[in-house]
């Protein structure tokens, strides 16, 4: 373990092995850092973080500052960082409310700089969030995620995973998995191909992922009769029944199609 002298450590911090932190740090009480993370010059951790394993969290990082809710009384609630997750300068990471009791990244996550995560976002593993992506409050983002920079993401959005989000987008409706999403308002441009074979899918696999967005998307249908057609037309799928079940827990809507 290596304790910059110049930090401010509370005694109440549950501190792992290895851990490095930085001069002029500052960690609150209720904080637990997990084996091996490094902390850097400046970072605050706040009561209620909780940072996993083998994390780095770059300097000017806050973590775990009360939510900018007015609807916030006080009630005791965590944001959570899981291991071998990046967090660059300048990133906000607010915990929880009432709703959710917490705010969560995955593992393996990189936040790139000035990244803000409002109350009670819910993030899986392996995403990546580039530089100056706001996110409102209780957003909920899937494995293998990529937001492009500057994406301002509207309170309650879901976005599945393995999606891909162009740089500068508004996001205000649910962005399904699999796909690439772009232009204003923000729109399916097709299925994220290099990504998915980037992480093993075959291509069959994303031959029936485009079949089924191409009926969802592409042939001006509403969705309803889209997810009719899909379920009457193409054949049973671990992809099919990821899309429709998405769709299906989107009473909000999702993202417009190319026809649009």
């Amino acid at each position: 373990m290596s304790i910059s002298k110049l930090a401010y450590v509370h005694p109440d911090a549950r501190i792992g092995k290895d851990v490095t932190i930085e001069p002029f740090a500052a960690i609150s009480g209720d904080v637990e850092i997990g084996d091996g993370t490094w902390i850097g010059s400046n970072a605050v951790l706040m009561d209620g973080a909780r940072i996993g394993s083998e994390c780095r969290i770059f300097p000017g990082a806050v973590i775990s500052a009360i939510p900018q809710d007015l609807k916030f009384a006080g009630e005791y609630t965590t944001a959570e960082v899981g291991d071998g997750t990046t967090v660059r300068e300048c990133v906000t990471i607010n915990r929880g409310t009432a709703d959710r009791m917490k705010t969560a990244v995955g593992s393996n996550c990189l936040l790139m700089a000035y990244v803000h995560l409002a109350h009670d976002c819910i993030l899986g593993n392996n995403i990546v969030i580039a530089n100056s992506v706001n996110l409102a409050g209780h957003v909920t983002i899937d494995d293998w995620a990529i937001l492009e920079g500057n994406v301002a993401v509207q309170q309650f959005i879901h976005i599945g995973a393995h999606s891909f989000i162009a740089g500068a987008s508004l996001v205000r409706k649910n962005v399904p998995p699999f796909v690439k999403a772009a232009r204003e308002p923000l729109s399916y441009v097709g299925v994220n191909v290099v990504g998915l074979r980037r992480r093993g899918y075959a291509d069959d696999a994303i031959a029936r992922i485009e079949d089924i967005y191409r009926e969802i998307f592409v042939r001006n249908n509403n969705v309803e009769r889209a997810v009719q057609n899909v379920m009457q037309g193409l054949p049973r799928s671990p992809e099919r029944g990821i899309i429709l079940d998405f769709i299906n827990n989107s009473p909000k809507g999702i993202m417009r199609g190319l026809a649009e």
